[in-house]
């Protein structure tokens, strides 16, 4: 969006509007816990549904003003579905010519961490229905998604390949899902986003061939509390994602690595904790008969790696060992019959419950180790 090329001097503004918008249905059914509402009960749950539109126009052919607008429900209350901007931002390129662009962008700006954040949303661009959730959590979705502040951006254009390196700062989203899943929530207090910063740089060999990423940030909020319990306290988090790629006309091969270091200090109720987790994934995609393709991937989650088997934490009577860790076995199958609609289904064997999501399972107790999950998804874009 940001990288586009710059419109012709001689076009009228109204000329380069673009109106976009996409709409993806799933069903979810699993054999043991819930994932995106009751998907263990009856025939499987029906809210996992994302509608966004989109719009951008250049005012002038270094300006760029783009917004989405996204309702998006993924179990929880009906009201999580109200729409909300997923972005929403003006862009001046400053340099744009054969060598190199630079610019700046003012407003919400989607996040540059990993390859996939910053176009998760759309399901077009996902190579599965869920993407691996050790890294693309969707639990706490609004902490990874996006920024209210300032992002730069620069391309540099190589004869082997090119650089892209973009960094922000401002604050990062702190939603209802970041409070549910630090357990924050039954307090009467609200977490509340302070400064943070987000970065990435990524190489791109041989139009595209390979390709490898290192992302990081520090996301930080402060806790404001009325009462004395749990008391006005800090969050932290700083994670590193390496990624590569290697891409041939009919495959690809992608992994990425991540350490998440995750804080909390200064609350009354409960000690400053510290821990860093660690997740990876590896994930073969192939295409074939022009508009089929099958994927596998294997996904691995710990939450602390001081404690990967979670034995400690089920000692200190926190909830069951197998909450803090997840391994997950996907095979998945995407059809697009028309460049606007899109069928794909997949099945996930999981060990563990590291990222299930804590609204659809309040009661960590109850739930299963080890769960199977299928997914059925219809995805139409304009």
């Amino acid at each position: 969006m940001g990288l586009s090329a710059p419109a012709q001097s001689d076009e009228h503004p109204l000329d380069t509007l673009q109106v976009h918008g996409f709409l993806s249905q799933a069903l979810v059914v699993t054999d043991d816990n819930n994932f995106f509402g009751q998907s263990s009960q009856d025939e499987g749950s029906l809210e996992f549904t994302e509608i966004g539109l989109n719009v951008s126009l250049r005012p002038h052919q270094d300006v760029l003003v783009a917004a989405q607008v996204l309702s998006r429900q993924a179990g929880g209350d009906s009201s999580d579905a109200e729409p909300k901007l997923d972005y929403g931002l003006v862009d001046y390129q400053i340099i744009s010519d054969q060598e190199r662009t630079f610019g700046i962008q003012l407003g919400r700006f989607k996040n540059p961490f990993g390859f996939y954040n910053q176009t998760r949303d759309v399901a077009f661009t996902r190579p599965s229905i869920l993407l691996p959730q050790s890294i693309y959590f969707d639990r706490t979705r609004s902490l990874g998604l996006s920024g209210d502040g300032i992002s730069l951006y620069h391309e540099e254009r190589l004869r082997t390949g090119t650089i892209r390196a973009q960094v922000g700062f401002g604050q990062a989203r702190m939603e209802d899902d970041v409070e549910q899943t630090l357990g924050l929530d039954r307090f009467p207090g609200s977490l509340d986003a302070a400064s943070s910063a987000i970065g990435q740089v990524r190489y791109e060999h041989d139009a595209g061939r390979i390709v490898a990423a290192v992302s990081t940030a520090n996301a930080n909020a402060d806790y404001e509390s009325p009462a004395s319990s749990p008391g006005e306290g800090r969050f932290r988090f700083q994670p590193w994602v390496l990624s590569f790629q290697y891409n041939e006309e009919l495959w690809t091969l992608t992994a990425e690595y991540a350490i998440r270091k995750l804080e909390l200090e200064g609350f009354n109720s409960f000690s400053n904790s510290s821990r860093t987790g660690e997740s990876w994934y590896v994930q073969f995609a192939r295409r074939f008969n022009y508009n089929w393709q099958w994927l596998i991937r294997y996904d691995s989650l710990t939450n602390n790696r001081e404690d990967s088997s979670g034995k400690n934490y089920e000692a200190m009577g926190l909830g069951p060992a197998h909450s803090q860790f997840a391994d997950d076995l996907t095979f998945g199958l995407q059809w697009t019959p028309h460049p606007q609609v899109m069928l794909a289904g997949e099945y996930h064997h999981v060990d563990g419950t590291g990222w299930l999501p804590t609204q659809d399972n309040p009661d960590s107790s109850a739930t299963s180790r080890r769960w199977n999950m299928w997914l059925f998804q219809l995805s139409l874009r304009f």
